[in-house]
Parts: C-alpha cells; structure tokens; sequence
C-alpha cells in the first residue's frame, strides 16, 4: 500500500474510542481593577469557550484523519454534560457509546486568561472509579460497538471510566473478534492492559508504570525496557515516544527507533493524542511497524508547531508523509 492509498484507506475505517471525555473551558476577559473582597484580580468576561478535551481530543483527531470516530464513556446528567454531548453531536461525531450517568459528574476544566495570563484553572471532576453497574453499561456498550470497528484505542486519563475489569473484558472481546487494541496508558491502570495489541506510554510512564531507571540513551538499556513492557504486559507490540528523542516501536517481530523531526516547536500539549490517533489507524489498516511508527511520529512533530491542543491536519500529513516514503 503506498502513501495515497493509506491516506484513502483511513476514510473507510471505525474507530472506537473508549476513556474519558471531558470539556475544556476557556475564559477571556481583561483585568482593570482588583476585588474589594481579597487581594485578587477581577476579571471582566469578553468571550468563552468550550472545547473538547481528554478522548476528545483523540477523537478530533480520528475524524481529521478520514475515520469514523466512535465514543464510548461515561459522563453526568449535569448541565456540563449537556455541554459535552451537544459539542460532540456539533463536531459531526458518533455518541452511539456515549452513557450518561446521574451518579457521576461530567469532568470541566475552566481556565480564566486575563490578556494572555492564565489566572486561575478550576478543574470540577471525580477521578473514582465508575460504579459496577456503569462498568457493565461501558462493556456491554463496547461489545455491542466492537463487531463494527477496526480498531479499539483505549483513552485512558485516570479520571475512574476505565477499570481494570473493563479493560480485561472488552480486550477479551476485541481480541476474540480479532479487533486490535490500541492503548494510551496512565498510571492506576498501567499494568492492567495485559494482552492488547500495541501500548503507547511516553517515556515518563514507561518509567513511573514498570518501576524501572534505565538511560534512555544507551541503546541496549532502552531495547531492554521496552522487552521488559512487553512480557509484564504480555502485548503484542509497544509504540514508546520519546519526545525529542523520537519513537521507538518493537511490534510483529520488529523493532525502529527513529529520530524526531526538526521543528519549530511551539506547544507540545495533544501532541500524544495525535500519535495515538494516527497509530490505531494504521493499525487497523495492517501497515508495517515502521510505517506505523514513522507517520505517527511525523504527525506528532507537526501537531506542535501549532500553538493550543489542535487535531492534526491530513493534507499536511499527507504531503510530508510522501517526501519520506
């Protein structure tokens, strides 16, 4: 398959993406006096703004590269989580998987900006896990989903969706219905992603995840760590980002450490939901690992020359993909 046709190819793919969802806030205002009531600025709102956050992001992405992006959650029946579900529904994405739950509330981050200072972010979330009837919902949500995708990735922020019994049964599904499984690891769950298809920690959660000190710039250490994930995880295959490092992916008998691209880097923030995004795709098209590895790897670098967490641009990938093929 040449480039064109892998770019072609994602536009027929369902990708189901299972995690938390969350909003992201934003308020601009300006600042001309402080408050009477404490020693704080008053901010005077001018505009405000919701984005999408968390899986959010990774489900921009998905729709930016040409798929069909799927997600399965859940989240409040708070005015928050009316927020959320319309910005989906505005964004042209799938909420077949989307539970609301009257027993939770739906994660906001609220960040004030005065010009162009941050002044306060307010973050109304729980982070405990979702309640055993809400985990059987999410998994019989998932298998219901699953017979349809091509692709699972897992979009996990500690914020209490996934579960280790949820994970174990819908990998258990995926895998019996020969669906790969693409996963974004955090810390609580690190090692309960056992038997999925491709795991994608940075370098940070390889680290913290495993317990392991190694010199990231000593070849043989790093092989080393990645062999290490692999067998306590029993995965088939694992994408490490190294961040100006490059990437490192040891899959299908196969292992490429490739250099990062020399950029003009402006925010590195949504950098990893890109990769993640990219990779799940070319997962479920069957590409080889150093194609998998290569375009995420490239779609990272130019997702931060952009300022602010923006989905990946596929015609810019596109055409900087086939200078390297």
């Amino acid at each position: 398959m040449n480039i064109n046709q892998v770019f072609e190819a994602f536009n027929s793919l369902r990708v189901l993406v299972i995690g938390d969802v969350m909003l992201d806030s934003y308020v601009w205002g300006k600042v001309e006096r402080i408050s009477p009531e404490a020693p704080v600025p008053v901010v005077n709102v001018q505009t405000r703004e919701y984005r999408l956050g968390g899986a959010g992001n990774v489900l921009l992405n998905v729709q930016s590269l040409g798929a069909e992006a799927i997600i399965c959650s859940v989240i409040g029946t708070d005015s928050s989580g009316d927020l959320l579900e319309n910005s989906l529904i505005e964004k042209g994405l799938n909420c077949e998987g989307l539970i609301r739950s009257e027993h939770r509330i739906t994660t906001i981050k609220e960040r004030i900006i005065a010009g162009s200072q941050q002044v306060v972010r307010i973050d109304t979330e729980t982070d405990k896990p979702v309640s055993v009837s809400e985990t059987a919902q999410l998994i019989a949500k998932a298998k219901e989903l699953i017979p349809t995708c091509q692709v699972i990735i897992f979009e996990d922020y500690d914020k209490g969706v996934l579960t280790p019994e949820s994970i174990a049964e819908i990998t258990s599904f995926a895998n019996a219905n020969n669906v790969p499984t693409v996963v974004d690891p955090k810390k609580r769950n690190f090692l309960a992603y056992n038997h999925t298809t491709l795991f994608k920690p940075n370098l940070k959660e390889l680290r913290e995840g495993l317990k392991v000190e190694f010199n990231v710039d000593n070849p043989e250490e790093l092989r080393a760590a990645v062999q290490h994930l692999k067998e306590t995880l029993q995965v088939k295959g694992a994408l490490i980002t190294l961040s100006e490092r490059g990437v490192i992916i040891d899959f299908q008998e196969e292992v490429h450490k490739l250099p990062a691209h020399i950029r003009q880097i402006a925010d590195v923030s949504g950098a990893g939901d890109t990769v993640i995004s990219i990779a799940a795709c070319c997962v479920a098209l069957g590409l080889p690992p150093k194609s998998i590895a290569a375009i995420s790897n490239l779609g990272g670098g130019l997702v931060c020359e952009m300022v602010g967490v923006v989905p990946i641009d596929k015609n810019l990938l596109q055409t900087e993909a086939e200078k390297l093929s």
